[in-house]
């Protein structure tokens, strides 16, 4: 067969002719599929920011709708009639549902893509308000959530790319299968039979334990990418599955319990400035929050209530810290009434929530690549340990 330096010296054109060929039918395949793969990781790690940037032109021509004089549902409709692409197939739906009568509030809950349940939960206690422009400071707020989640998910798509892959999986099966038995074969050869270092016996023989650990924490990984996807819709399949479950799961995270709290302290702060009773201000503020944990505590509060305690006092089962009892005892004679008074905390609440959201991310993060580090080290060490006595035995036969 002819060399390369061969072909191009007896005919320079034309081999240079079928290496400029195969150069471009390579980029020609390869391109396309890496530009394909970076998209497709920019559209998955931007999904937070654009739901959020879809709920915020909501509520922007919502509002402006409202400042010109019309009712939530006809200013709806009215920038649906600019058949501007940009609005989205969810904002057409719900302005199709309102033009046929129907209130925002019942219409958000036939269209659940158009904003995030604590949102729409939020509007449709404006509307019971009777002015839905009070409740959109509290729904532009919790739309800030999602850079939270996007800087988290940096982390996450860190740890799927190169550390916890299905190769860290198949590692410790290839070294069982095919790298162990050749030991094994040189070492009888050698007339040492079976005997390898007692270290390298130990991780042989626990492999397995290895390859489930890297398993399971693949399978964490994914569920928060799969978790990171769904976004507030996840909650909503997992109550299919099991009544109570996501919004129970999702009232254990740390970070997504303050940002509850904060939802809840938001709109009971509007509901009460607005002189709406105080037992029925905490249900509406606890339907805000969309969770079905706070509906309960919430239920509690109002017994209380009922009971004859003070709205400060009863609000402690809300707010297991006490911060929210306090400030609420001293809200009323404060300059700007309930929302002047709690705006503070609101703002310690999405700082604590997204300090804690990226300390999980990190913590997560640093916890997989020491575990996986651990194990190839442990796979070298069992490997460089065998080759040691192979040349022990090799100076010493």
């Amino acid at each position: 067969m002819a060399t390369f330096p061969e072909l191009f010296s007896a005919d320079p054109w034309g081999t240079l002719g079928l290496f400029v060929l195969l150069l471009v039918l390579t980029v020609g395949v390869t391109l396309p599929f890496v530009a394909g793969a970076l998209y497709a990781v920019f559209f998955l790690l931007t999904l937070p920011m654009r739901r959020n940037e879809r709920a915020r032109l909501f509520l922007d021509l919502l509002e402006l709708g409202i400042n010109d004089g019309h009712t939530p549902e006809r200013a709806i409709v009215n920038a649906a009639r600019s058949r501007d692409r940009m609005l989205g197939g969810p904002f057409h739906r719900l302005a199709a549902h309102l033009e046929h009568g129907l209130k925002l509030g019942n219409a958000l809950e036939l269209v659940p893509r158009m904003i995030p349940p604590a949102a729409a939960a939020m509007l449709r206690a404006g509307e019971k308000l009777g002015d839905v422009r009070l409740v959109l400071p509290a729904c532009r707020q919790l739309l800030r959530d999602g850079v939270s989640q996007v800087r988290g998910a940096l982390n996450y798509l860190i740890v799927i790319g190169f550390c916890v892959t299905p190769f860290m999986i198949a590692i410790p099966v290839m070294l069982r299968v095919k790298v162990l038995p050749q030991y094994r074969a040189v070492f009888a050869g050698m007339g040492v039979g079976d005997e390898l270092p007692a270290f390298t016996r130990l991780v042989f023989d626990y492999s397995s334990w290895f390859t489930l650990g890297s398993t399971a924490l693949l399978g964490c990984v994914w569920f928060a990418l799969a978790c990171y996807l769904a976004g507030p819709w996840l909650t909503r399949f997992l109550d299919e599955l099991l009544p109570g479950l996501g919004d129970t799961l999702v009232f254990r995270l740390p970070w997504r319990r303050k940002r509850l709290q904060r939802n809840f302290s938001a709109m009971l702060a509007v509901l009460l400035d607005s002189g709406m009773p105080e037992a029925e201000a905490v249900r509406l503020a606890a339907e805000a929050t969309a969770n079905r944990v706070m509906l309960r505590r919430a239920a509690r509060v109002r017994q209380r209530l009922a009971d004859g305690a003070r709205l400060a006092d009863a609000l402690k089962a809300i707010d297991d810290a006490g911060e929210l009892h306090w400030r609420l005892a001293n809200a009323r004679p404060a300059l700007g009434g309930f929302r002047r008074a709690l705006a503070g905390w609101h703002e310690a609440l999405d700082a604590k929530a997204f300090q804690q959201e990226q300390a999980a991310a990190q913590f997560a993060t640093t916890t997989m690549v020491l575990f996986n580090g651990a194990i190839v080290a442990s796979f070298v060490l069992a490997i460089f340990l065998v080759l040691i006595d192979l040349v022990n035995q090799a100076t010493l036969w």
